[in-house]
Formats: structure tokens, sequence, C-alpha cells
């Protein structure tokens, strides 16, 4: 049985705070891709981003999981995870793939830093236009989506572990 859960989503969906929630509640480890891209690189995402350009910043997070060997650890990805194949094939073959599903006015609710923020976007494309082409890749490699408007983190990570918990035999939660 995969031991890991991956979590998938938009910049703002809340992949960092309820990967740790999570991990938090089912007594896992916690790993997020952008925090080991970061260290790795001794740079933020955003400087990646204006030394280079997005197609750079997301052949680094590929190769960041790819180098991923673990068990039992709630991932959190960067929002440019699922543009990569074979960094996704990866994360289906040691996790379950979870969807954090949030509505496009919700996510713009949330982040007010996009310039700063490190999003890997072409510089001609739109949030929107990102968001759009992002949540068919992310609903492609999603085993299970959670829809995250009108909830909480917590509400959510308690969601998942019960959608978890119904479906899997006890000690394995992928």
């Amino acid at each position: 049985m995969k031991s890991n859960l991956t979590l998938i989503g938009m910049p703002g969906a809340g992949k960092s705070t309820i990967g740790i929630i999570l991990a938090k509640n089912l007594s896992l480890g916690f790993i997020d891709t952008d925090i080991l891209i970061q260290i790795n690189q001794q740079k933020s995402l955003q400087q990646i981003l204006d030394e280079s350009d997005h197609l750079n910043l997301r052949a680094i997070e590929e190769r960041e999981i790819l180098k991923l060997n673990v068990s039992g650890h709630v991932i959190a990805t960067g929002g440019s995870a699922a543009y990569s194949e074979m960094a996704m094939e990866h994360l289906q073959k040691i996790s379950t793939i979870i969807f954090l599903k949030v509505s496009f006015a919700e996510i713009k609710r949330r982040i007010r830093n996009f310039a700063s923020r490190g999003i890997a976007k072409a510089a001609h494309q739109t949030f929107q236009e990102l968001f759009d082409e992002r949540q068919n890749l992310y609903s492609k490699y999603a085993e299970l989506t959670i829809h995250g408007d009108g909830l909480d983190q917590e509400e959510v990570a308690a969601e998942i572990a019960r959608l978890l918990g119904t479906s899997r035999t006890a000690g394995n939660v992928g």
C-alpha cells in the first residue's frame, strides 16, 4: 500500500497548511516541495523566476519530486507540479494524490501577493488563464478531490482523513 499522501492544487489552495495539519493528525511526516527547492537552490521561488523563467522553475521542481523516496509522509507540492508527467507518475507510485480544489474567486481572495509569490506562469499568461489550464491537469492526476470553498483548513484536513479512513484499511493512509 502507498503510505504517502500528496496534495496538489493552485497556489492559495492550502496545500502547505493543510499538509501540516494532516501530518499532525495522522502522525505522518511532512514535506513541502517548494521549501525543498528553496533549500537546495539557496534562493526563493521568486528569485529563481526573476533570474530565469517559469520553465526553469518547473524543471527544478520536477527534479526535486523525482528525488523523493519517502514513506509515511504528507507531500505538499508546488502548484506547477502537475505539468510534469514524470513527476506525477512518480508521485502516483508512492502516494495517494489529493486535489485541493478551490474556486478562482476564492484563490483570488486568499492570494494578494501574485507578483512576488513565485508562481510559475508564462509572462503573457493571466492568473485566470493559468487557473483554467491547471484545473484539467489536477483533475487528471487526482485520486481524491476535495472541494475547499467554504471550509477552513482544519475542516479540509478532517474531510480528507474521513474519506481516507472509510476507503482504506487501518494502518494504511494511502
